[in-house]
């Protein structure tokens, strides 16, 4: 059965208060952190991409609240409106890019480098079809440069029914940008798990 929309995206109610999370927070960062270990996907030395779900943004905005001392609805409602775009809906899959730097030699080096990554972000298909990464309008604007990229991109990948059956089989994630060529094939356990988002 497809989940709805409505279902699928957080709401205020699903946001616990300050109190609250303080006693379920141990237990859901032990379970956000082995979603993570299956989600998140490295491709070559340098890049990553976290495979975002609704669990994960959830704890996203719980520590955010917490940390920033968010006590209002309207507060939560402005951390529910950034983050529920990258909860995928069915046929979906949102992720977050990381360009994982440690030192400003790297940073220097890199960033320049990889203007337009976030364009060449896809998955191969068994026979060769691909769908390619789709970048966030309202993100776009904020982290395209023309002569520097960010270190944080988000991504949309929409899939049809078919692509979906074949993602099933087995899939590359790669990235095609021109200084960056790299590919990783998904684990099972990952592929199941994506799964999950593209047919619920």
């Amino acid at each position: 059965m497809t989940t709805t929309n409505s279902v699928r995206k957080l709401t205020i109610a699903d946001i616990a208060d300050a109190r609250a999370y303080e006693r379920e927070r141990a237990t859901l960062r032990a379970q956000v952190i082995e979603l993570k270990r299956v989600r998140r996907v490295a491709v070559g030395t340098v890049v990553s991409v976290m495979f975002e779900s609704r669990e994960t943004m959830r704890y996203q905005i719980q520590e955010m609240a917490r940390v920033e001392r968010i006590f209002t609805d309207e507060g939560i409602q402005q951390e529910l409106d950034v983050y529920n775009p990258l909860i995928p809906e069915a046929g979906q899959l949102c992720a977050t890019l990381f360009i994982e730097l440690t030192s400003d030699e790297q940073l220097r080096e890199w960033l320049p480098k990889l203007v337009g990554i976030e364009n060449s972000v896809l998955f191969r298909l068994p026979g060769g079809e691909t769908v390619r990464g789709i970048v966030r309008a309202e993100h776009a604007e904020q982290l395209t440069r023309d002569h520097i990229t960010a270190a944080v991109h988000y991504l949309t990948f929409q899939f049809t029914p078919a692509q979906v059956v074949a993602f099933a089989d087995g899939v590359q994630l790669e990235i095609d940008h021109p200084a960056y060529r790299e590919s990783m094939l998904l684990s099972a356990e990952t592929v199941a798990e994506l799964l999950r988002d593209l047919n619920t």
